[in-house]
């Protein structure tokens, strides 16, 4: 993706973040509001342009963070939607946005198998089951999809 794309919608934007746009991401972003470790690692990801953001009317609706670490593979290792924004296709976009800024044929993601909320959108995004990663949070298995891109 090209470092700024109109997103469908009225004023909407899908860009790579910079350094002044962490502290809205993190204003969006409830959990890390009590978690100060994710800010930090937006800060980190945000410093080498691994992450995106959707911003309307000014504001950011959410972003999404891509690295190629996943076995040299493209992984979304974050997709947050800002609480007045959620369904309304902001997390949709900053998936597209990602399959097309990710350098690998396969692009993965994942999620714990108790939110349902975000497997729905792994599954309507187009990802496939691609496997399960036992005991990082206790009794809630986290789920790895794949999708082919590019």
């Amino acid at each position: 993706m090209t470092s700024n794309q109109q997103a469908p919608g009225a004023g909407r934007v899908i860009r790579v973040a910079g350094p002044d746009d962490v502290p809205a991401m993190l204003e969006c972003d409830t959990y890390a509001r009590a978690h100060a470790s994710r800010g930090d690692a937006v800060r980190v990801a945000v410093g080498r342009g691994q992450g995106w953001v959707e911003v309307a009317a000014g504001r950011v609706a959410g972003y999404l963070l891509l690295n190629h670490d996943f076995f040299d593979h493209g992984f979304v290792s974050l997709v947050v939607v800002a609480p007045g924004q959620q369904r309304q296709g902001v997390a949709r976009r900053l998936l597209g946005a990602a399959e097309q800024a990710c350098r690998t044929p396969r692009l993965f993601i994942s999620t714990n198998q108790s939110n349902l909320a975000a497997r729905g959108l792994i599954a309507k995004a187009g990802f496939q089951p691609s496997g399960v990663i036992e005991n990082l949070d206790e009794q809630d298995p986290e789920l790895i999809f794949c999708k082919r891109v590019g």
